[in-house]
């Protein structure tokens, strides 16, 4: 069975081609970066725009590059939200377009869905259950993964997701947007232990998170010093480094909470080198097993999309040609039967 998946949540248009049991077929992404970067951050009507001058042809080239027809296509799977409003709309109304003129079913997917499985497009996956973190701009989500559809909230951000913090802690260091990954490179000039920043909620029980602290912190840090650039690199590391201690910790309780053995990171931030390196050394000590996606797969993709469409639409499941978006929707709403 091969499945198209359309991925238009936010400011990346996604498209791949996944077959049932071949695989990834192919994948196309084009990223919005460039624009939004003029503003500063992303603008959701822009967003909306671009993706529909985008979408079509990418699907056009995945089609091409994958060297199979249209005709061959027997499902399509988009991202129906979370997300932006407008963004997730142009991927619904084209996907259920398609699949009317096309006469194969559309199956919504959720985004957070699309990201925990992305670890299944690799060679060495996880078995299940697992626990799963899902860090993102918009999201930060520790979930027990029962099986594909099978989904226990455990804990979440109470306010800002742990990207959003990166890219807003990026911004006092006036690096340009998106400022996750430039903090991160700053942060490789930053001398260890000069500041010394709190781990968020780890002095009481539970599995939720809150970064608009350390937030804060990083702010009042940065305007005691003289701003140099070694002073801004210092900043960046004491955030980088107990915003990556206080997802090893909540992680570490999350293991011991489920007796769970498996951990699976995924999402925008989980391409963050000293986050990869904190969790592998806490799994490591904890006898546990650790699983991320390739750093393509990390930010949105169409090939996860795909993939989680692919697994529903052999679960049998199916939904009407109207046109549906949900900009919130938790994901213990999920449930496969």
């Amino acid at each position: 069975m091969y499945i198209l998946g359309i991925e238009t949540s936010c400011d990346e248009t996604g498209v791949a081609i996944y077959h049932s049991s071949k695989g990834l077929i192919h994948h196309c992404l084009y990223s919005q970066i460039a624009m939004h970067n003029e503003y500063g951050g992303i603008v959701p009507e822009l967003a909306s725009r671009d993706h529909i001058r985008k979408l079509i042809p990418l699907i056009d080239e995945c089609l091409q590059q994958s060297h199979i027809l249209k005709s061959d296509i027997q499902g399509i799977a988009y991202t129906a939200g979370p997300g932006l409003i407008g963004a997730l709309l142009v991927g619904a109304a084209t996907a259920k377009s398609l699949a009317w003129s096309w006469n194969i079913p559309a199956i919504g997917v959720h985004h957070m869905e699309g990201h925990l499985l992305a670890p299944m497009l690799e060679e060495h996956t996880p078995a299940f259950p697992f626990v799963a973190l899902l860090v993102s701009g918009g999201h930060t989500l520790l979930v027990e993964v029962k099986n594909i559809g099978h989904y226990q909230l455990l804990g979440e951000s109470l306010d800002d997701a742990a990207g959003e913090a990166f890219d807003k802690a990026a911004k006092m260091l006036g690096l340009a947007y998106p400022g996750g990954p430039l903090l991160a490179k700053l942060a490789e000039q930053g001398q260890a232990k000069r500041f010394k920043f709190p781990r968020p909620m780890t002095d009481r029980p539970g599995l939720d998170f809150s970064f608009s602290g350390l937030k804060t912190f990083t702010m009042n840090t940065l305007n005691n010093t003289d701003k140099t650039e070694q002073d801004k690199a210092d900043v960046a590391l004491a955030f980088q480094q107990a915003t990556a201690e206080t997802l090893a910790i909540k992680c570490k309780r999350a293991l011991k909470q489920t007796g769970l053995k498996r951990l699976v990171v995924a999402g925008g931030v989980s391409a963050n080198t000293q986050i990869r390196k904190t969790l592998t050394e806490m799994t490591n000590k904890e006898r546990a097993e650790i699983f991320f996606p390739r750093p393509e797969f990390c930010t949105d993709n169409g090939a996860m999309i795909a993939y989680a469409g692919c697994q529903r639409l052999l679960a049998q499941q199916q939904e009407s040609l109207s046109i549906n978006a949900r900009p919130r929707w938790p994901i213990d709403e999920l449930y496969t039967h």
